[in-house]
């Protein structure tokens, strides 16, 4: 494992979807391992929060469901931080209705969040991880992507299509040192606040960064695509 560089030569970890839960999570663990954070969500209510704790932080506006507004972060990331050498696509959403309730505006929107978001973010950080022969793209996804449920027919369908294009991106670039996975979150989420060893039927959000920080870890000759996360008590 390579030392943690200081100063402005740290590497940049770029996290979208930044919420109370595993946004902030992911936000805190990528800090606390040496990483200069760019935190992408639609609103800075929290991310303007976190960033005045974690030091090297920086909150930036993005709506995932606008390229261009993708293509206008990303560029203040490299700007202001640098080439990301981490990526962790956090951002998910859907409507929950059955398929004959489901607006067609509503089942766009649900791809678009979870998958069309996902590609264009990866588009961003691709290039600059090609040439350096490394770097990680880490899809949060969700046990909607393995079977569809009713009234999941937006997200369960939005979550297949994000699965499908994480696992065409690393079985793609694996070959040019580029580790892309996908992290199954197979339960509900707990506060952040939960004690860190308390057994429940709830996954901690600080374990799942956890989770994520150990796959951006992982040697070349042993990586994983997919894990799926879940709580001690969860029934599957």
């Amino acid at each position: 494992m390579r030392s943690m560089p200081t100063g402005m030569e740290k590497p940049v970890c770029v996290v979208i979807g930044i919420g109370p839960k595993n946004g902030a999570a992911f936000a805190r663990r990528f800090t606390e391992a040496g990483y200069r954070v760019a935190m992408l969500s639609r609103s800075t209510e929290l991310s303007g929060k976190l960033e005045a704790e974690l030091a090297g932080s920086k909150a930036i506006v993005c709506d995932v469901t606008d390229a261009t507004a993708i293509a206008r972060a990303f560029a203040q990331v490299r700007t202001e931080l640098g080439d990301p050498e981490v990526l962790i696509y956090n951002a998910g959403s859907g409507v929950f209705k059955s398929v004959d309730e489901v607006s067609a505006e509503e089942f766009e929107r649900s791809w678009r969040i979870n998958t069309m978001g996902a590609l264009l973010a990866s588009q961003e950080v691709l290039p600059a991880m090609r040439k350096a022969k490394q770097g990680n793209i880490v899809f949060v996804g969700a046990t909607a992507s393995l079977r569809g449920k009713p009234k999941t027919s937006a997200f369960a369908s939005a979550k297949a299509a994000q699965r499908s294009l994480a696992q065409s991106m690393a079985r793609q670039f694996a070959p040019e040192g580029i580790h892309v996975s996908l992290m199954i979150i197979d339960g509900g989420i707990g506060d952040s606040e939960m004690p860190l060893d308390k057994t429940t039927d709830k996954l901690h959000p600080a374990h799942i960064a956890d989770a994520a920080w150990y796959l951006t870890r992982q040697p070349a000759s042993a990586r994983s695509f997919e894990i799926d996360l879940r709580p001690q008590s969860e029934s599957w």
